[in-house]
């Protein structure tokens, strides 16, 4: 005898709601009851490489337009 479903299976009516219909959901706690993350020093120093990448590349585009621009006199 081969498994059949029939409507019977099907009990759960799931209504589709606009999200602007809907009502607003519930805000989660603001950053501040959070608190900080510990990190462990490894983290840390990636954080600032990372950091001093982004500082480097900044200065180099900056150095690019200024050059570009003949502000620095360079030809």
């Amino acid at each position: 005898m081969a498994n059949r479903t029939t409507n019977d299976d099907y009990t759960n009516d799931y209504r589709v709601v606009h999200p602007l219909d809907d009502l607003p959901e519930e805000k989660r706690a603001p950053h501040e009851a959070i608190g900080l993350i510990r990190m462990t020093p490894a983290v840390r120093f990636s954080l600032m490489a990372l950091r001093g990448y982004l500082l480097l590349m900044i200065l180099l585009v900056l150095y690019r337009v200024l050059t570009l621009a003949g502000v620095l006199g360079h030809k």
